[in-house]
């Protein structure tokens, strides 16, 4: 009864959103998007945070990996393994929704009313995948360590990549949030196949 409760909802949820996304959003977005995005964005702090993510991902569990090794801590091997598997599952899901939804930036679809400092970044929007990578990094750590003074600094700093990304008119605030949700989503399904398919 509460699978079947849980399922309902959350099928309910992604069909809102579906819907929000391709109908009314775009003008809506574009007007939240202005408000965010300045006329020409010349904070470094924006695009240093931006760019920080994917070395951030990559890092992290190397780093758990090599101290696991060198230290022969099992634990932080594990915990370093874990990381990389919730990364790979959040980006095969991230990639194919791009690949499926199409949504092209939009700095390239609003080229006079969204400013971006770096157009080489072109294609499909939604979801982000800075933000989902981020939230995804932090989510895999808060599995492993639910410790508040870990938790808290991971997710507010997936949040300041998520802003950063509407910041620089890479993304629109559906992106961001639909990052978000795959990133933490993947990052639980991660946890749950490793512990069915690990045991």
């Amino acid at each position: 009864m509460h699978n079947n409760t849980f399922k309902s909802i959350l099928l309910t949820v992604v069909i809102c959103f579906c819907f929000f996304t391709t109908s009314f959003a775009q003008p809506q977005e574009v007007r939240w998007l202005q408000q965010i995005n300045p006329n020409q964005p010349t904070s470094d702090y924006w695009k240093i945070t931006s760019n920080s993510a994917y070395p951030f991902a990559i890092g992290v569990p190397t780093t758990l990996l090599l101290t696991g090794y060198l230290k022969k801590d099992k634990q932080l091997q594990q915990q370093g393994l874990k990381i990389i598997g919730s990364l790979v599952v959040n980006t095969a899901i991230t990639q194919a929704t791009k690949r499926l939804i199409n949504r092209k930036r939009p700095y390239e679809t609003y080229p006079n009313l969204i400013f971006t400092n770096d157009a080489s970044e072109v294609g499909h929007s939604f979801p982000s995948g800075h933000t989902s990578t981020a939230f995804n990094l932090a989510a895999s750590i808060s599995i492993q360590n639910k410790k508040w003074y870990i938790v808290l600094p991971a997710y507010a700093y997936a949040s300041s990549v998520g802003y950063s990304r509407m910041y620089l008119g890479k993304h629109y605030p559906s992106d961001v949030f639909a990052g978000a949700a795959v990133g933490i989503g993947s990052a639980y399904l991660s946890n749950w196949l490793q512990k069915k398919l690990l045991k």
